[in-house]
Formats: structure tokens, sequence, C-alpha cells
């Protein structure tokens, strides 16, 4: 019964907070209320029993993404009346995609009604580990069975951080930049000056 009411509890709470992202007039307001409806989503997860899920919604969404926007959003000069007018300008853009959405939306509810696709047997390798969590299956699937995939997505994102990196560096006149060979030269008697002040001399600069 707790189960039950808990769940409704947060899909409830879920639901309302996607409605006030979408209705809240202030960014900054909507980005709040996504931050809310990922906590609660998190909840959801950890309440079927996918508590890795439930971590990454935290620590990903809510810890980077959402924050970032949040950052990005309270940074930016918006200019609400041009908001307001690209609105109005892509409205009937946008209720082309809405009508879009709901054909895809029934077409998958009929589609679900009819009966699922039996794509093949399961062979069981991907099977959970018996005692463990489902943290630890993930584990054990991702370092053994996909691990080149798995170090493939690591290359890829470090050569997209590279690259953000690279494409934003501006080298600017006024900026003393650093001199790598140099600093790797430099011995601790060059760095290091033994003093003997006076008592009450102060500092000399």
């Amino acid at each position: 019964m707790i189960q039950t009411i808990t769940f409704y509890l947060f899909a409830a709470l879920v639901i309302a907070s996607a409605c006030f992202v979408i209705m809240a007039r202030n960014p900054v307001h909507s980005v709040l209320w996504l931050i809310l409806a990922f906590f609660n989503a998190a909840a959801l997860m950890v309440l079927v029993g996918a508590e890795f899920i439930a971590m990454l919604l935290v620590i990903v969404y809510v810890g980077a993404v959402a924050v970032l926007f949040l950052f990005v959003v309270m940074m930016l000069d918006i200019d609400f009346a041009e908001l307001r007018a690209g609105f109005v300008k892509n409205f009937p853009l946008g209720m082309v995609l809405t009508v879009v959405l709901l054909a895809e939306l029934v077409l998958g509810l009929g589609a679900y009604r009819a009966g699922g696709i039996v794509l093949g047997t399961p062979d069981g390798a991907n099977a959970p580990l018996m005692d463990h969590s489902n943290i630890a299956s993930i584990g054990a699937l991702l370092y053994s069975k996909y691990l080149f995939l798995f170090e493939a997505a690591g290359v890829i994102l470090l050569v997209a951080m590279v690259g953000a990196i690279v494409l934003t560096l501006r080298h600017r006149p006024d900026v003393r930049g650093q001199n790598i060979s140099k600093q790797v030269k430099r011995r601790p008697e060059e760095a290091i000056v033994k003093t003997r002040p006076d008592v009450g001399a102060g500092v000399k600069l």
C-alpha cells in the first residue's frame, strides 16, 4: 500500500513540475522546476529498484546539466519581449510539431496494444548477477562484454572536450601566457630567496 501511495505522489510531482517548467514565465524558475522534476524522477527510479539510474539523474542531470542551464540562463541578458515575439512568429510551426508528436503518441499506443515485437530469444548472457545489486550487474557487463565500446565512448567524450577547449581558446596580447619549458628548467635556488628581515621593519615590495 505504501509503495502505491509513494508512486502516485512522486508521479504527480513529476507531472506538476514538468507543467510548471513549461508555464513559468521566468527561465530561472523553469530550471528550478526542472531540477525538482529530476529529483522526483530519481525517487521513482529508486522505488522500482533502479538505483543506478536514480544516481545518474541526480549526479549528471541535476548536478551538471540543470546547474549549467541555471548558470547560463542567469548570465544571459534575456529580452522577454523578443522571446514573446519569437513565440508568436513560430506558433504555426509549433502547432505542426504538436500534431506530429500527438500522432506519434497515438501510433505508439496502438502498437503497444497490438503486442510486442519478438526480436529474438535471449541467451542469458546479460542476465543480472545473483545476490548483487543492479549497479554491480551493470558494472560487470560494462567492463567485460562491452569494455571496448565503453572505452571508445570515453575517448569520444575526451576528444569532444579537447575540441571544445581548442575552439573557444582565444589568444589575447594583454595576457601573458605560460612558458612551459622555462618553468621546467627553473631551479629551486632561482625560485627561493632567503631573507632575514628586521623586527618591525615590515615587508619590502
